[in-house]
């Protein structure tokens, strides 16, 4: 797989560096103050726009149930993290649905280089899907953003904790360290079954562009 040119490698360096060695150093502090597993509440709804993805994609969806998997977050599976988010954040561009589409709500591909928040995270599910990850590691996520907006993320669930990819940073954090709000996301098990995470709270109806 083709991940661009030397500008692309050259970009990711710094931030490679840093993020292997915040990898590698010890959880420092209160571990009660930086969880590494968010809480897992009941089964909610899926959201429209990953049923009619489903519709469109149907052999994507169309899995059988199967034991959950964490990775196992080597020096190695870090990098390709970082190189799976700063690839997609640096080739799709922001667009939102209704500009996109002409609907509010559609989850696709960023075929034409054009996308919203959901469509970043199929794109880096897909690549790392292709690289050979487990599908049960990587969850399509809901959350509500540090201004309350609704926003998805992809969580990769690691021996090491759940880390974030996000469209909005091209840092991945650990889902405590993002301020964001947990809403809800797939279950490691089948993706089409979507789990609340945190405490109960209502599920925003769509997700912004950013």
């Amino acid at each position: 797989m083709s991940w661009g040119g030397t500008s692309f490698v050259a970009r990711g360096a710094a931030v490679g560096l840093l993020a292997l060695a915040a990898l590698a150093a010890p959880t420092t502090g209160n571990a009660d103050e930086r969880p590494l597993f968010i809480a897992l509440g009941e089964t909610v709804k899926a959201p429209i726009g990953w049923v009619e993805f489903c519709v469109e994609y149907d052999p994507e969806c169309n899995t059988k149930s199967s034991q959950p998997r964490d990775v196992v977050l080597t020096a190695q599976a870090w990098k390709d993290l970082e190189r799976v988010n700063l690839y997609v954040n640096s080739h799709v561009k922001p667009m939102t649905d209704l500009e996109h589409w002409g609907v509010v709500e559609r989850w696709n591909y960023p075929e034409d280089g054009y996308g919203d928040c959901e469509d970043y995270v199929l794109q880096k599910r897909r690549l790392l899907l292709q690289a050979g990850w487990p599908r049960e590691a990587l969850l399509i996520t809901v959350v509500r953003d540090k201004r309350g907006d609704g926003h998805a993320v992809l969580t990769v669930k690691s021996d090491k904790g759940e880390y974030i990819l996000d469209n909005q940073s091209d840092q991945i954090l650990l889902w405590s360290d993002t301020g964001y709000r947990f809403v809800k996301r797939q279950a490691q098990s089948d993706p089409n079954v979507w789990i609340a995470l945190g405490e109960p709270h209502p599920a925003p109806a769509t997700a912004s562009s950013r």
